[in-house]
């Protein structure tokens, strides 16, 4: 099952390079070593002094070298091997009959003045040691001058140095964030005038905090700001204050808030501050490592601050919740600015943009991809242009078309197309879940309207019945969500009225459905008997939705009353949809086979099947 293939190589080609630094060093220590021994190598052999003047007393030395306290002994060759040397030390007190005795043998005689042995010979290994550590910390430090753990940055940080932009950014290219521009376009004003402001004894806002989910186009903001004010731009991550060696980050945001103050009026932005910016005391450094320094080092930048000084910093996050409360107070980012996901409006000003330089074709219309792409981010349009005019290209046109635009939003919502070999039993039940779902969808009051529906696999889903909504919503009322919990689970209830049994491909469905239901019931107070009681067990991301599980704060008995109040909602939408079902057969049938051969249907062909068809009320009072 799945793909057998081996895994990549991790080492890939620096596996050669793993070995560069060990083997320069073996090869420098054995060069080292090989000249400090190059005068005792494997020529020389050590023998007592009597041994050398017997030698010589029997007329077998051809060669003598004295020093300070040794004597070197050339044997002739008769005697041993060729070059073979002997080597002995001269006894403390000398040896008044050595030169006599090498005079009456015809002994040749160098004597060698004492100098004693180079430092550098000593060194040498050593100096093959450190240069190897060199070069490793070098490696490591990305190059930076070879001081270990980056600290070449306390001289000199990673953030930007202050330019002028080639491609300036206004306010002009950030669409569909209105309220947040308005929000920091005074800032404009005071950087561009400070005297102004100034001279009436009012303080602008040095700190400013950006929050909103991924790609809403917050660092964008920023760099717009300073496009409008046209002053430095310095840009940095949380994450690059952090590194091993603890002061590091502080003496990075030294010289960034140091190199600001010189090239006031300037901007400077920190994104991602949740990174360096959690709430202090939960380090494993007892309150002294390296995040919580950089953070006490940001904090007292920000109160250093004279009144004079036209520096604003701007600081990104999606996590607001996890800042430290000394971040927020009056005086350092004080004004919070929250960029939220963009409505429909917002979305097609934003789709105008980014569509400038694309070529568009005239059947686009870009009302109608921005009212069925709800909840995507700025980012998330961008790259749904981006992969439509990816297969306008692939399929070799000249323009985009509403196809394109089409299959890049169902790539990006679920997934690449799939290729699986799909029984021809498996493809009916399919088409009948997907067809129960299309059903409750087309005939229930207060529904978003139906799109399309398919059957072709997409990422992790066999299918899918799509809805696009035709308003926006910021509340969602009661009667919205019983008619969810209806479509949700109108694709079990046509498996099980129609084929006599159900499958496992319902299993999302009733996650969606119960975590629904729950909601209503713990959340928002949409059960008569238990009432308007906070009762969830875990607690929402400001932004991302995400689910942080919470201490149950309620009895046992609560939570079983809870359960049972869930279980009611599911079985009353299960019943509506069994209704549904059954009042429309002759409808879904039709659906169905249309479905099974054509696998993709749009609204009109929905429309032929279910025109005939009328509605149910999902919604029953109490």
């Amino acid at each position: 099952m799945g793909n057998h293939s081996p895994p990549p190589n991790q080492n890939g080609p620096d596996m050669p390079n793993r070995w560069i630094g060990p083997l320069v060093m073996l090869g420098v220590f054995w060069l080292a070593m090989s000249f400090f021994n190059l005068s005792t190598s494997t020529s020389l052999e050590t023998v007592p002094y009597s041994v050398i003047k017997q030698h010589i007393r029997n007329g077998e030395v051809q060669e003598v070298t004295i020093e300070e306290n040794s004597l070197k002994a050339l044997l002739s060759s008769a005697t041993l091997a060729n070059n073979t040397r002997l080597y002995a030390i001269i006894p403390v007190q000398g040896d008044p009959e050595l030169l006599p005795l090498l005079e009456e043998e015809n002994v040749t005689v160098t004597a060698v003045a004492p100098s004693g042995d180079s430092i550098l010979i000593y060194l040498l290994p050593w100096i093959a040691i450190l240069g190897f550590y060199y070069w490793m910390t070098r490696r490591m430090s990305g190059g930076m001058g070879g001081l270990p753990g980056g600290m070449k940055d306390l001289f000199g940080g990673r953030f930007s140095k202050p330019t002028e932009q080639k491609s300036r950014v206004t306010f002009d290219d950030v669409a569909g964030q209105d309220v947040a521009k308005r929000e920091v376009s005074e800032l404009v004003d005071f950087l561009r005038d400070p005297d102004r402001f100034l001279s009436l004894g009012a303080e602008v806002p040095h700190g400013v905090l950006l929050m909103g989910p991924p790609g809403t186009g917050k660092t964008l903001l920023a760099r717009a700001l300073a496009g409008e004010a046209d002053v430095p731009f310095f840009s940095t991550s949380g994450s690059e204050f952090i590194e091993v060696f603890v002061g590091v980050g502080a003496g990075r945001v030294r010289k960034m808030f140091e190199a600001a103050r010189k090239a006031a009026p300037a901007i400077i932005f920190i994104d991602e501050l949740d990174s360096i910016g959690r709430t202090r005391g939960t380090g494993l450094g007892g309150g002294h490592d390296e995040r919580e320094q950089t953070l006490n080092q940001i904090l007292a930048e920000l109160d250093g601050f004279a009144a004079r000084e036209a520096v604003v910093v701007l600081a990104a996050t999606n996590r607001p919740d996890v800042l430290d409360p000394a971040l927020l107070r009056p005086g350092r980012f004080d004004r919070h600015v929250t960029l939220s996901l963009p409505d429909k409006e917002a979305r097609r000003a934003i789709l105008d943009v980014h569509a400038k330089n694309l070529e568009i074709g005239s059947g686009v219309d870009l009302d109608t991809v921005a009212a069925g792409t709800p909840g995507f981010s700025g980012a998330d349009l961008k790259n749904l242009l981006n992969e439509a005019a990816i297969t306008a290209a692939r399929r070799r046109a000249k323009e985009i078309t509403m196809p394109d635009v089409d299959e890049a939003r169902d790539k990006i919502m679920m997934g690449t197309v799939r290729t699986l070999a799909i029984q021809p039993e498996e493809k009916h039940r399919l088409a009948v879940h997907e067809a129960g779902h299309t059903v409750a969808a087309f005939f229930s009051d207060g529904a978003d309207p139906v799109y399309k529906v398919t059957i072709i696999p997409r990422g992790r889903s066999l299918g899918g019945t799509h809805m696009l909504p035709d308003k926006e919503r910021h509340t969602l009322s009661e009667e919205y969500l019983r008619t969810q919990l209806v479509i949700l689970l109108a694709g079990r209830a046509a498996e099980k009225q129609l084929l006599g049994s159900v499958s496992s491909g319902a299993d999302d469905d009733i996650k969606r459905a119960t975590d629904l239901a729950r909601s209503m019931v713990a959340r928002w107070g949409m059960d008569g008997d238990i009432g308007p009681v906070n009762l969830r067990e875990s607690e929402d991301h400001p932004f991302l939705g995400q689910n942080i599980a919470q201490p149950r704060s309620f009895a046992d008995e609560t939570a079983a009353r809870v359960d049972k109040a869930v279980i009611c909602l599911l079985k009353d939408a299960e019943a509506i949809a069994v209704q549904l079902i059954t009042k429309h057969h002759k409808n879904i049938e039709l659906l169905i086979n249309q479905l099974e051969a054509e696998e993709t249907l749009d609204l009109e062909a929905i429309k032929s099947c279910l025109e005939q068809g009328g509605s149910i009320s999902t919604f029953k009072k109490k």
